[in-house]
């Protein structure tokens, strides 16, 4: 096995496939024709292991907001690993101490419990909103992500819009009662959300929203919308926060948008790229889960391997410090305005029917005309063309899973967006 460290990528991929469904780690596969292993990342670039450099968009799909190997993440991670890497059943010191700070940095947070991963932050958010409501139902919005678990998958990646109040499922092996707690709504649409909250509301836990839906913006008064009718109707309002959480501002979309939910799951940023996630909101709602209340009718389980672990919260504590020095999303957000503002220059030259949308550091190229709003916006757009171009960037050296979203992190500088619009012109030519 150690003459694996000398193999290039093709021989690399080619091992792959024979251990790894589709030689991938999860839900992406590169092209045919693009074919790398990653060796190796520093700043705003990674390296694969025949030595080729790529400038990253995707950063840990969003978690690395500093960009990969920051220097204060590095040296917290290494010193908590000297002191030990894994705990478990009882508490640690960096987990209190992350606690305490998320609890004063999050406008939701009364309390945090820990998990591991987003997906499971947002599974325990509805878990502890069914409990705490005694009602099954909850509405998520078409084209929402929350994650790999069975009530995530609805219409997450809807084949055709609206064809059913119980959406569509998106994976093989769901069981069929997962798909009947779960309502789907269009999104940015508040009138849609009411009809359905005033017919289900008997039965209706919670509502679950991206405040930025992959790449859609929410519309301010969509948020506040939200917030009116789950207070008129007793509903628990959850904010999926996975990748907005101290992304699009310090705190969150919940500071960003200044609408609080009762609920917020939290990951990427929130865990450093490491095993850490968690669901912040009301004491009323967390407090069931509470180990002591084991045994009682409205107990809600909550458990896991790594749940609190003390080097992904020490990484955590310095990527928060990084992030509460002043002006930090100013440079960050500002720096996407004008990256993304060339890029459509670039666009624009070649005469390409394509849009460049960013939400603070979030961004994407979309083939459409206008921004988008709702699902349907989406997949009206040419998504070949766009996956198209994402390839034709990577072959020259952007790293942009074809299709996805991207990110920028406070690593990327002016020596990136100059060899970005480069790449980028080459690709548009390519097109042509």
């Amino acid at each position: 096995m150690d003459s694996l460290a000398n193999q290039g990528n093709a021989e690399l991929f080619a091992l792959a496939e024979c251990v790894l469904p589709g030689a991938g780690l999860g839900g992406y596969a590169l092209p045919e024709d693009i074919r790398f292993v990653f060796a190796e990342g520093s700043g705003a670039r990674l390296r694969d292991v025949e030595g080729r450099e790529y400038i990253d968009y995707v950063g840990g799909a969003g978690a690395l907001i500093l960009g990969h190997s920051h220097p204060a993440v590095v040296e917290a991670a290494q010193s908590q690993m000297a002191r030990g890497m894994h705990m478990f059943g009882t508490l640690n010191e960096p987990a209190i101490r992350l606690a305490v700070r998320l609890v004063h940095d999050i406008p939701c947070a009364e309390k945090i419990v820990y998990a591991t991963t987003g997906s499971e932050a947002t599974a325990y958010a509805m878990r502890l909103a069914r409990a705490f409501t005694g009602r099954d139902l909850i509405l998520k919005f078409e084209g929402a992500y929350h994650g790999n678990h069975d009530y995530a998958l609805t219409s997450t990646f809807p084949t055709a819009l609206g064809n059913d109040l119980h959406g569509q499922d998106d994976t093989a092996g769901r069981p069929a009662g997962t798909r009947s707690t779960m309502l789907v709504a269009p999104y940015n649409d508040a009138e849609a959300v009411e009809r359905i909250v005033k017919t289900h509301r008997e039965d209706l836990a919670a509502i679950i929203v991206e405040p930025v839906q992959r790449i859609i913006p929410a519309r301010p008064e969509f948020l506040q919308a939200l917030r009116r009718i789950c207070d008129q109707n007793g509903v628990l309002l959850i904010f999926d926060e996975v990748v907005t959480g101290f992304r699009l501002a310090y705190g969150g979309a919940q500071v960003h948008y200044d609408v609080t939910p009762d609920l917020a799951s939290f990951g990427k940023v929130i865990g450093a790229g490491g095993p850490l996630s968690c669901v912040a909101g009301r004491a009323d709602v967390l407090d069931l889960c509470d180990p002591h209340r084991k045994g009682e009718p409205n107990y809600v389980y909550f458990n896991g391997t790594l749940h609190g672990n003390p080097v992904a919260a020490a990484a955590t504590l310095a990527i928060l410090d990084e992030l509460a020095r002043p002006g930090t999303y100013d440079r960050l957000n500002g720096f996407a305005d004008i990256a993304c503002g060339e890029c459509q220059k670039v666009l624009d030259r070649h005469g390409l029917p394509a849009l460049v949308e960013n939400t603070g550091s979030l961004w994407q190229i979309l083939f459409m005309t206008k921004r988008p709003e709702t699902q349907a916006d989406i997949m009206a757009g040419d998504g070949a063309a766009m996956r198209r171009l994402d390839a034709e960037c990577m072959k020259r050296g952007i790293y942009a899973l074809p299709g996805g979203r991207r990110f920028f992190s406070a690593a990327h500088g002016a020596a990136e967006l100059e060899d970005t619009l480069r790449i980028l012109d080459a690709a548009c030519r390519a097109m042509a």
